[in-house]
């Protein structure tokens, strides 16, 4: 869990540092407006926001709250992997080591609890047979 840590750190210092860049030395419309008239400029574009989307609903998953979570995707979809990169770093320290905690949020009860019990009626299957 260190290795992850210290990159979600990189992603949150780095995003940091190039979100201050862009805002202080760029034009947000002018450059927009030639990244997307770039073939690939759209292609870059989609690819991102397809990766918006995909993280955006790994946090959906894992949050009980939609509150929360529409919060987060707002962020996501505006500040992009700098919003990823806390909100790793952030569940990464509030898992306190355990992965499945840090993957699943508050369903990991819930899903631990019903692969239990499938296992169980199997075995109870078995049983009675």
């Amino acid at each position: 869990m260190k290795f992850a840590k210290l990159i979600a750190w990189i992603g949150l210092l780095a995003m940091t540092g190039i979100l201050i860049y862009g805002f202080t030395t760029g034009d947000f419309n002018q450059d927009g407006g030639e990244i997307i008239a770039n073939p690939w400029g759209k292609v870059s574009l989609v690819d991102l926001y397809v990766g918006f989307i995909l993280f955006s609903a790994w946090i959906i998953f894992r949050e009980k709250s939609l509150l929360i979570s529409i919060i987060w995707v707002i962020l996501m979809m505006i500040l992009g992997f700098f919003t990823a990169s806390l909100y790793v770093l952030i569940h990464l320290y509030r898992s306190k080591g355990d992965w499945l905690d840090f993957f699943l949020g508050w369903r990991r009860s819930y899903l631990l609890a019903n692969i239990k019990n499938k296992g169980e009626k199997k075995h109870d299957k078995k049983a009675n047979c």
